[in-house]
């Protein structure tokens, strides 16, 4: 991995596999690295969790960053428009911004999880004292090397890719139809919260979490909803054997802010 100057050296930690892994692999490479987590207050109770124990485990500090507006003030200043992979304003105001402003001035190294086998762009900071570094591009990891750096480190992946592809909010708008299923299964007080957000009464613009129905709407159709998803898995795994249930998943959803997800 190429060697750097003495900038300050900054992991943002998102609570997802890509962040974390990252984290075990710089333990002994960058001295003195600082790990932070924008915390939105929106998190799923796993992240929170996953997140304690890499303190625990790796023994660090992570700093939490909170933005000063809440969700429902934008929203509301938004005129009820919910984000969407086409507006994505939520990942800027609750994000990147309390993460900008946390850095200030100082001129920093910010270390970025996306992996050498992944086609996607990172996170570039308009502000010039912000200089992103790819350590698992710089030096070839793929995911297969992720998930060796976080079952040897003892810190194995966060409960919630059981049923979920993606860190980030609760509500996020890039969750596969069978991700909002399950979160009303695992988490049914956080599903009608998501849902108090929507807007579909008549005479009024619909605003929707899911694409082409409400969540209302998506719910009862969960049993086809869920009958989908496990023959996409069958058709999987009979193609590719011995991928877990966290791999299917993803394969399955699309990319979602690359802030959030790693």
């Amino acid at each position: 991995m190429t060697n750097h100057d003495n900038r300050r050296h900054v992991l943002s930690l998102s609570g997802g596999k890509d962040s974390a892994a990252l984290a075990v692999y710089l333990q002994d490479k960058v001295p003195n690295l600082e790990y932070m987590f924008m915390d939105t207050g929106y998190e799923l109770a796993e992240t929170y969790e996953f997140l304690k124990r890499m303190r625990a485990i790796l023994g660090i500090e992570i700093t939490v960053v909170k933005p000063e507006r809440d969700f429902e003030t934008w929203l509301d200043l938004k005129g009820g428009y919910l984000p969407s992979p086409h507006k994505r304003w939520c990942t800027d105001v609750l994000k990147i911004s309390p993460y900008e402003k946390a850095i200030g001035s100082d001129k920093i190294y910010s270390y970025i999880g996306i992996r050498a086998d992944e086609d996607r762009d990172g996170y570039i900071s308009n502000n010039d004292n912000i200089i992103p570094v790819y350590p698992f591009i710089e030096d070839g990891l793929v995911y297969a090397d992720i998930e060796n750096l976080l079952e040897s480190s003892g810190l194995g992946f966060p409960k919630y890719y059981e049923w979920r592809s993606r860190s980030g909010c609760f509500f996020c708008f890039f969750q596969q139809k069978i991700e909002w299923v399950n979160l009303h299964k695992h988490h049914p007080d956080l599903f009608k919260k998501a849902m108090s957000y929507e807007k579909v009464g008549e005479g009024e613009k619909r605003f929707t979490w899911s694409e082409g129905e409400s969540l209302e709407e998506l719910l009862l159709r969960k049993d086809e909803i869920e009958k989908a998803h496990l023959d996409k898995i069958s058709a999987k795994k009979k193609n590719e054997s011995g991928d877990k249930l966290v791999d299917i998943f993803q394969d399955f959803g699309p990319k979602a802010c690359i802030i959030c997800d790693l």
